[in-house]
């Protein structure tokens, strides 16, 4: 089975109905996981949408509140922490934890990262998104640690991407607006596709341009559950 996590990110502006609303779609729609950000104000202080961005960020405050969101709706959720003090906050809710491409970066190049340091010690699954290949990182093979290629690019092309390189990858994360794209990695092995969703195109959310609706998003994994049963 592809695990199908549908990324709501910063689309839900700190709206718990908008948040209730987004998971219910995702299990409606055969997603195994929802997933959230988790950042502080320092990290998007000079983005001209702070103060909205801050409210969708998980966090001491609300991820109660998302926790039993996710126990009624019955959709395991789980988060991207961009600063370590947030795998604290995080680990006794989630099950597995992910790391963005901005973090991922270094982590490939064979950097100390101490997010993952952290991650790697509460014994849990980390999903790590790179554009470069993970083959040659010193994490390619760890038990715990699954690899999705993912062009940092909002939104990306289709000819920005180069699904050759899947082949060192657990699966994909989408940037590209096209319902082709996440099809075309699911039917080429992805084990794992995550795709950012939005209640709503008609809003000013800040991933909107990545990100697809209910309509889309139905569509879009019932052909990857088709795609499931193609012998390969």
């Amino acid at each position: 089975m592809i695990f199908v996590v549908a990324e709501i990110g910063v689309n839900w502006n700190g709206d718990f109905k908008t948040l209730e609303d987004m998971f219910i779609k995702a299990k409606e729609y055969d997603c195994d996981a929802v997933k959230l950000q988790c950042f502080e104000e320092e990290l998007i202080k000079k983005h001209p949408k702070s103060s909205e961005l801050i409210k969708s960020s998980v966090s001491k405050k609300n991820i109660e509140t998302i926790e039993k969101i996710s126990q009624k709706i019955g959709i395991e959720w789980f988060a991207t922490p961009m600063y370590p003090d947030a795998v604290k906050l995080l680990n006794p809710y989630v099950n597995r934890f992910k790391i963005r491409h901005t973090d991922g970066v270094s982590i490939v190049n064979n950097k100390n990262s101490e997010i993952l340091k952290l991650i790697l010690e509460t014994d849990k699954e980390v999903i790590i998104s790179s554009e470069k290949t993970p083959k040659h990182c010193q994490y390619y093979d760890h038990s715990k640690i699954k690899w999705l290629y993912c062009v940092p690019k909002y939104p990306s092309l289709i000819t920005d991407l180069d699904f050759s390189y899947l082949n060192d990858f657990d699966g994909y994360s989408n940037h590209s607006p096209e319902i082709i794209v996440p099809i075309t990695a699911a039917i080429m092995n992805s084990q794992i596709i995550e795709i950012h969703i939005t209640s709503s195109k008609s809003k000013d959310y800040v991933d909107n341009p990545v990100s697809f609706d209910y309509k889309e998003l139905e569509e879009m994994v019932k052909l990857i559950r088709i795609s499931e049963q193609i012998k390969k």
